[in-house]
């Protein structure tokens, strides 16, 4: 410690190198074991199955569960214990001061059993819940039970509004209860699906299933497939609809384990981070390797003495590693409270698409993995340092004595390896966050299909059953159209429109489509295609641009007149000149009614920047007949209105108040900006990259450290040798030459070894990328010419010092 406090500088530099490098790896491991590693908090998690299916028939390789193919598997299946359905909801509570959209569930009778969930107050639901026609009842998380009751166990047989209708409160939930990764679900109401008027179709749900003890997923897997055949032959198709269109699809199950449902794709991401910051330590470590050897080369001379002594090499090996087991400790710690810091800020800051957020934190095994690699990093930053020096060579201490001479070979053989390790690592991952940073250009330079997103606000709203049946379609779209004008009606909005959706809302709906003049083989189906349910001026307030053709009227809604949109890519994939389309003609259900095409829109990329745009049709709202249904309305909206002050608290309410003044008591769901929805389509790319540009940027600075203190100590060294060259004539200019090229030696090595690893590598990477090629030559240029300039500074400015030795001084100081 007396050796640490007498050199403050190196001890700061070393405990900052080591604590940045082993925060940023604990930080990334907690996530990586909190979000892949931990099973889900559930009984027997590992026997919990999502069931889902793949229809290669019409392309479609993940299809959610269908109501026909739950009530055949609850009542047939061997393999399973039980399976239950689910589906996310937003529920209208109304009753009790201002109106609110609380983000809801619909599950079945089996399905939180299946979770192992008991209610904290009260029960769950049972069969006689789930019946159609029950009476309605409902389940409440723990924190709207807080937020809404107070805590007060009188909640428990409560009557709440919910869409209209009072539902009994029925249980509490407990408190640490999440749904799969539905961390804001408040409110839980029964399915109750009715087996007796479930027709063929509609895959619309989720559903989770248990295996029985014993049983493998492959078995279940088979007898699904036997099962869907005998759930097509049970359940009657809806009309307009022939069964043979469920066959030629050709569904068959495709089950996974009910964790990579809670986790998604975003493993790959965590791998990647985590790979990069393990690199981050390899550099940290190198460098204060290097660090310790010159160090450990200043005190040869004591070393010499103590083994003259009689100290042995294990005394003196361990003596050299305590140093380097105290700097790993105290890096360790504080690295432990860097990486506390930034898993809170991570928890706060709540990133889109970071699944199981709630869970991230410093557990049993994120300490022992920062103890673990503290003690792998004190070993390595040490061994060394012991190899070197620990051994009988000590003696040698003795005889150089004081006498200055120029570092051996042998000597600076070993800091240049570790050089040439730390620039070959930085330049990897300068690499990893050059393609993402053009990942990101990429997708900033993609046309989203809309304009001006910052002042559109855009925001959900319901008008229940009990307010409009659906009988009367036609009084729903007029009391849609009267919110729609008193909205536009406002000062200062340019204009407002509402449709089924807004692009990357995440809402969407989609079923094959024909076209008239398109030829199918029997058995042959078309493809599916994204649906859109949209008013007159919805594209023109979004500014989507009309490629060909026209917009939809209001003639077009009240009149029921058969006309339709297609996206772009449809019209091109179909008549490869979007003026062409138009005039041609669509339909759904063999006994729907062709459609004409009225116009053709730009393509809109509804599932983010970073996917392809779908191929789209846009329908009126009013329509029939349309999927087996006489008379087709949309009483589920997303409203769009454009005005300058979109994001602003009173412009909001502004807003409810005119809706409020056409229809009283109707919340508003998930207010929010265009813009806002764009930015959460990049934000798995916006973490992906700050990270990697963290990795990077660290990664480049201890490289150029690492090269500027291997020129440095090589001055210092031949302070001798610089005055003998200058005595003997040599000029300025030439010894900075010389001392840069040593530098620029070691870079150019780095740079090939690192170009090859990338080479490698970089296909790993490949899955985050947009429109980029793992081998861009872009980005490896402009990463190679950075490295190659920052190394030259490095270099140049040490070595200038050298230039500037008196060689008289030099002489008389050897």
């Amino acid at each position: 410690m007396r050796r640490f406090v007498h050199t403050p500088v190196f001890t700061v530099v070393t405990l900052l190198t080591l604590a940045i490098s082993i925060g940023a790896n604990t930080a990334i491991f907690s996530v990586v074991e909190s979000v892949l590693l931990k099973p889900l908090p559930y009984p027997d998690a590992d026997r919990l199955i999502g069931v889902w299916y793949t229809a290669p028939g019409v392309n479609i390789k993940e299809l959610n569960m269908a109501p026909f193919l739950y009530f055949i598997d609850r009542e047939q299946a061997k393999t399973i214990e039980d399976i239950g359905g689910y589906d996310g909801d937003s529920l209208t509570v109304t009753g009790a001061g201002e109106p609110e959209q609380t983000r809801g569930m619909d599950v079945t009778s089996g399905t939180l059993p299946l979770l192992g969930v008991h209610a904290a107050l009260g029960r769950i639901f049972t069969e006689a819940d789930d019946k159609p026609g029950a009476s309605p009842t409902v389940l409440v998380s723990y924190s709207y039970w807080q937020k809404r009751y107070g805590g007060n166990p009188s909640a428990i047989g409560s009557m709440i509004q919910l869409d209209g209708k009072p539902h009994q409160v029925i249980g509490v939930l407990p408190a640490d209860f999440r749904f799969l990764d539905y961390n804001d679900a408040a409110l839980f109401v029964p399915m109750q699906w009715d087996r007796s008027k479930t027709t063929l179709g509609n895959f619309s749900d989720h559903a989770i299933a248990r295996l029985k003890p014993g049983v493998t997923m492959a078995q279940m897997s088979a007898e699904m497939a036997r099962l869907i055949p005998v759930g097509i032959r049970s359940f009657p198709p809806p009309p307009g609809f022939d069964p043979k269109i469920i066959e030629s699809a050709r569904v068959a199950p495709n089950l996974r384990p009910l964790k990579r449902d809670v986790v998604g794709d975003v493993g790959k991401v965590l791998w990647v981070l985590m790979g990069s910051l393990g690199m981050v330590l390899l550099i940290a470590c190198a460098n204060v390797a290097n660090l310790l050897l010159v160090r450990v080369e200043g005190r040869r001379q004591e070393l010499g003495i103590r083994a003259a002594l009689g100290a042995g090499w294990g005394r003196i090996a361990a003596d050299l590693l305590m140093e380097s087991v105290v700097l790993g400790a105290a890096g360790g710690i504080l690295g432990l409270a860097l990486a506390t810091a930034a898993l809170r800020a991570l928890v706060a800051s709540a990133p889109t698409g970071l699944p199981r957020l709630h869970e991230i934190g410093i557990d049993p095994q994120a300490l022992l993995f920062t103890f673990g690699i503290s003690l792998a990093a004190s070993l390595l930053i040490g061994a060394i340092p012991v190899l070197r020096y620990a051994g009988a060579r000590n003696s040698m201490g003795l005889r150089e004595g004081g006498r200055g001479q120029s570092q051996s070979r042998s000597q600076s053989r070993t800091r240049n390896a570790l050089v040439v390790l730390q620039v070959a690592l930085a330049l990897v991952l300068l690499i990893c966050s050059g393609l993402m940073i053009q990942t990101f250009r990429a997708m900033t330079r993609v046309d989203p299909g809309f304009r001006d997103s910052d002042a559109l606000l855009t925001f959900r709203l319901y008008i229940p059953q009990a307010t409009i049946p659906d009988s009367e379609g036609e009084r729903l779209i007029r009391t849609e159209q009267a919110i729609r004008d008193k909205l536009a009606s406002l000062p200062g909005v340019a204009s407002a429109t509402f449709g089924s959706t807004v692009p990357m809302d995440g809402s969407s709906s989609s079923d094959l489509v024909y076209a008239q003049d398109r030829p199918y083989a029997q058995n042959q189906l078309p493809p599916v295609r994204r649906f859109k349910f949209v008013a007159p001026g919805y594209l023109g307030t979004l500014g989507t641009p009309i490629v060909a053709g026209r917009d939809f009227t209001w003639t077009d809604n009240y009149e029921r007149l058969p006309v339709a949109q297609v996206s772009e890519n449809f019209a091109r994939e179909y008549w490869s000149d979007p003026r062409d389309a138009i005039g041609k003609r669509i339909r759904v259900a063999n006994t729907d009614a062709w459609r004409e095409i009225v116009g053709v829109v730009a393509n809109t990329y509804d599932d983010g920047v970073g996917e392809e745009a779908p191929t789209e049709v846009y329908w009126p709202l009013l329509m029939g007949p349309f999927e087996g249904q006489k008379d087709r309305s949309e009483r589920y909206l997303t409203y769009a209105v454009r005005a300058p002050n979109a994001d602003s608290a009173a412009f909001l309410n502004q807003v409810k108040q005119a809706v409020w003044s056409v229809e009283s008591g109707l919340p508003l769901a998930n207010p929010d900006t265009l813009r806002a929805l764009y930015t959460k389509s990049m934000a798995r790319t916006s973490f992906t990259l700050v990270l990697l540009s963290f990795a990077g940027a660290m990664a480049l600075l201890l490289g150029v450290v690492g090269i500027f203190g291997v020129v440095s100590y090589g001055i210092s060294q031949r302070t001798r040798e610089i005055g003998i060259r200058m005595a003997l004539g040599a000029q300025r200019r030439e010894i900075t030459a010389m001392f840069v090229r040593q530098g620029f030696v070691l870079t150019g090595i780095g740079v090939v070894s690192g170009l090859a690893a990338s080479v490698a590598s970089m296909r790993l990477l490949s899955s985050l990328l947009f429109h980029v090629s793992p081998m861009d030559p872009l980005t490896y240029a402009s990463v190679t010419v950075v490295i190659v300039a920052v190394a030259w500074v490095a270099c140049y400015l040490p070595s200038r010092r050298a230039a500037s030795v008196e060689p008289v001084s030099a002489l008389r100081s050897e």
